[in-house]
């Protein structure tokens, strides 16, 4: 199994998870000339993907997903809440998502998981394949024990690191927004995201990506020093980019 991003953070995110001859695309928050794009970047063409599969309705995430479906006959999988959004809601390749239980797409099996997010019904997605397991983990304000739980048993793990608490207090959002960003129901900030990866079995970790790092409010040092800080074990980690994403990293 190995996985890839298009790009993450608030201008857009869409990731690439691929097993075998499976392959996946998280979310879809650019427009379909851009996503044709930065998939040639990865080796890879609308023609080459399996499904796609949504985490919420936001525009960072949806953009693109109606068009993308469309144009090349895309499985779009969604949890009730999220497919009610307008974008996606008339799509005839939609297939629900049940939180309640994992399901299967080509040779990835995958375990939705609920997180706390100001939309309808967001969730995450843990992917296993032959005893490996990648965690994506973004867009969600505070770590819940059914979070913990789903990824404690990692291999790799995209997990947000969206803003620096001191940044975000001084930075140049309106007082709304702030609170709305450092909110239960908003983004992960350093130090969140370092408690949930102290309480994580660190020892099977090969790739750490920190994730939807706010290009205002946060800096990738800031977010490498909080998790480093509470690495236990050598883990290679970087920090995800909004302009390129990063390139395929192997889980072995």
């Amino acid at each position: 199994m190995r996985f890839a991003s298009l790009g993450s953070g608030s201008r857009g995110n869409a990731t690439l998870v691929e097993a075998d001859d499976s392959c996946v695309l998280v979310d879809c928050g650019f427009s379909l000339r851009e996503t044709v794009r930065r998939l040639a970047l990865l080796g890879r063409a609308p023609e080459d993907l399996t499904a796609i599969l949504v985490t919420h309705e936001h525009g960072d995430h949806l953009r693109g997903v109606a068009t993308l479906a469309r144009r090349y006959g895309l499985p779009v999988y969604a949890t009730p809440g999220t497919a009610r959004g307008e974008t996606i809601a008339e799509l005839t390749t939609l297939c629900p998502v049940d939180l309640r239980q994992s399901f299967a797409v080509g040779a990835l099996d995958v375990l939705p998981v609920a997180v706390p997010h100001d939309a309808r019904e967001p969730c995450q997605y843990v992917f296993r394949h032959r005893g490996r397991t990648l965690g994506v983990l973004t867009d969600l304000g505070c770590v819940t024990p059914q979070v913990q739980d789903s990824y404690r048993q990692c291999d790799a793990l995209m997990l947000e690191c969206n803003h620096d608490v001191a940044m975000l207090a001084t930075g140049p959002y309106p007082a709304f927004l702030k609170r709305r960003v450092g909110g239960d129901f908003g983004h992960l900030n350093n130090l969140q995201a370092a408690g949930l990866l102290a309480a994580l079995e660190q020892a099977r970790l090969q790739h750490l990506v920190l994730s939807h790092i706010s290009e205002k409010n946060n800096t990738r040092q800031r977010a490498e020093a909080a998790v480093q800080a509470v690495l236990t074990t050598r883990v290679s980690v970087f920090s995800a980019d909004q302009a390129s994403g990063f390139a395929w990293r192997e889980i072995v």
